[in-house]
């Protein structure tokens, strides 16, 4: 079982310290979300162990923390002043502010659900005029016009309109990459094949963020560029969608959760060779199957057009340099057969923000208790709990069982993430820490004090094992292991 709906999981994210809407006090701030204290943990974890994944565990990576803010030619170049935009449309009526593609994709497959036969609009645009406003009900649309993502800011003290000024928020990790592969390639005497990774914050305007942390304007990438031969790409490419795919189910999502999506060529960007996403059922509610799915990660072949954008060499059939500002050619030589050439790159780009939706969603279930009461429990895979081992004493007005708690906490802390709890009745701190996905509840009762025992209590079965103090931290690392 997993969550029937995002919404589901909105309340479950606010009640126990996982996402808080921004800016709460003062009304808020639409598409932006706070971590609360278990989200900042399932956030790191998330990290941690793509990092370990993607860096520690391979050979052939290095890692990279670019700046947010870049010299703004950089986006010149790489295309997104004049090509990273929206189709936006208004409704005249109520002013409402909508992108057109989804609006068309919708009705679209509205359409097709309705008459049984797939229903493609030819021009894309031409049905507006048959698309009733989400907002009021009416159809009166203004022009189709392309809206541009990047924030816009401004550095130094300078006016606002001095254009020398101007900056933008990155919209992605990517091109801060690009632009240091020499550095890269230089410092760490790489060879081809070879990949750079990086994990940072990303801004985007989007006309119509929403579903929660699905789509914000403020999200977190993972994302790393393997440079490969012309001519090696597709193989790596193909290699990376089998390894990115089995990532996500090592970290607890289910397979019959996730698929492949082929983009067709109408939909891949303009540098693209082949595009696949992995998408995730994050809208289990909707009646059309096909739209059960969206993007939780995509690989992408964007062949040399990023290195070679970014460097002096490249020419027009004129002979005029195509990148007249960059002071350094990007190509690569291969010492064994003496040639230079223009790496291929390969993408894997996750987001931190989707992959914690989608853990928070595949591991939702509820159960049914010896009283007839239905509980909530996060089946999160041991690497991704927030809190690894609760321990709670039976009795927290007994000192002695108080300090044998305590004791037993602090002795696991340098092992795992632990915590200590006596706000509550024992059921119920059982059913909180079930909510928030902890593995092991560990309980200190009267017996522990003579026998220096403790009760065991699995999350997912709530099997119960007697273990002593002394043998605690190896049976716990060894459920904790892979495969335990």
């Amino acid at each position: 079982m997993s969550a029937p709906n995002i919404e589901t999981i909105v309340s479950l994210a606010k009640r126990r310290g996982f996402v808080y809407p921004s800016s709460e006090i003062y009304g808020g701030l639409g598409s932006a979300w706070d971590y609360g204290p278990l989200g900042a943990e399932l956030c790191n974890n998330v990290r941690a162990a793509w990092w370990r994944w993607m860096v520690h565990e391979r050979d052939d990576i290095e890692g990279l923390d670019s700046s947010i803010i870049l010299n703004r030619l950089v986006w010149k170049y790489s295309g997104h002043e004049e090509t990273f935009n929206d189709p936006l449309v208004d409704c005249r009526e109520c002013n409402g502010r909508f992108r057109a593609d989804k609006l068309v994709q919708e009705w679209a497959q509205e359409e097709t659900v309705k008459y049984g036969v797939q229903v493609v609009p030819i021009p894309l645009y031409s049905v507006l005029g048959k698309i009733k406003c989400p907002n009021c009900g009416k159809i009166n649309w203004t022009d189709v016009r392309p809206f541009n993502l990047m924030f816009r800011t401004h550095v130094g003290a300078t006016a606002e309109d001095d254009s020398d000024a101007l900056v933008y928020l990155r919209p992605e990790t990517a091109q801060g990459i690009f632009v240091n592969f020499l550095n890269v390639l230089n410092t760490s005497r790489r060879k081809l094949p070879f990949g750079v990774a990086q994990i940072g914050k990303s801004f985007r305007n989007e006309v119509t963020p929403g579903n929660f942390i699905f789509r914000t304007r403020e999200f977190e990438q993972m994302e790393m560029e393997y440079f490969v031969r012309p001519g090696k790409d597709e193989q790596a490419h193909q290699e990376w969608i089998d390894a990115c795919r089995q990532w996500f189910l090592d970290i607890g999502i289910s397979p019959d959760n996730l698929r492949l999506y082929e983009q067709p060529k109408e939909e891949l960007a303009h540098y693209a060779k082949r595009t696949v996403d992995i998408q995730y059922r994050f809208f289990p509610e909707r009646e059309d199957e096909e739209r059960h799915w969206d993007e939780l990660m995509g690989i992408a072949n964007r062949t040399d057009f990023d290195l070679r954008t970014h460097s002096k060499k490249p020419e027009d059939a004129e002979g005029k340099r195509l990148n007249p500002d960059s002071t350094e050619d990007l190509s690569y030589f291969d010492e064994a057969t003496k040639q230079r050439f223009y790496p291929y790159v390969i993408e894997p780009a996750a987001g931190v923000n989707r992959t914690v939706l989608a853990l928070l969603m595949d591991a939702y279930s509820e159960k049914t208790n010896d009283k007839g009461e239905a509980r909530v429990i996060l089946k999160l895979h041991h690497s991704m709990a927030p809190i690894k081992v609760a321990v709670l004493p039976l009795a927290k007005n007994k000192p002695e069982i108080v300090g044998m708690a305590k004791a037993i906490k602090r002795s696991l802390q340098p092992l795992v993430r632990a915590v200590y709890d006596d706000t509550g009745g024992i059921g119920k701190l059982y059913a909180r820490q079930d909510e928030i996905g902890t593995p092991f509840c560990v309980t200190v009762d009267h017996q522990s004090l003579e026998d220096e025992a403790v009760t065991v209590r699995d999350r997912d079965t709530w099997e119960q094992e007697r273990v002593k103090v002394s043998d605690l931290p190896t049976y716990l690392l060894q459920r904790f292991s892979p495969g335990s």
